[in-house]
């Protein structure tokens, strides 16, 4: 199973170089929910890629304290179009963690779906079909918050 996790609720760019956009309060609790509601669903990640950006960064190591994955970074999910697939194959239980409109027109070039993620939101795909897409409000409750 691969799992995308779109960053969590950012900082604007007022100033700022996008990459160094940081999470918002909200944003973090996105990002923890995000893991405690996988580690609820009985999911154990093998590994969790991120895109550098800090916000997905942030992200990622947030939602990977409470399964217990390696975060490593990689550049392809920074922004563009990439194969998810291609991107996790060998890998085992991925969790992939970008942005949009990327991760969205991926859920598409996998599985056809259609879908747009929310900030901290969650789908998960393999053998070209969508299993699940979980919005923050639905993470935080399974996550029981």
């Amino acid at each position: 199973m691969i799992w995308l996790l779109r960053h969590g609720d950012a900082e604007g760019g007022e100033g700022k170089p996008d990459a160094d956009r940081d999470l918002t309060r909200k944003g973090e609790r996105q990002a923890r929910d995000a893991g405690a509601a996988l580690r609820a669903l009985g999911v154990e990640l093998d590994v969790c890629l991120t895109s550098p950006k800090v916000r997905a960064r942030r992200t990622a190591e947030l939602a990977c304290e409470a399964l217990a994955a390696p975060v490593e970074l990689d550049d392809r999910l920074a922004g563009g179009d990439f194969d998810p697939l291609e991107l996790s194959s060998g890998r085992g239980e991925v969790m992939l963690v970008g942005h949009e409109p990327n991760f969205s027109g991926a859920v598409a070039f996998v599985t056809g779906s259609r879908v747009k993620l929310k900030k901290g939101g969650i789908a998960a795909l393999d053998d070209h079909l969508l299993h699940v897409l979980l919005r923050p409000k639905d993470l935080s409750g399974i996550a029981g918050n």
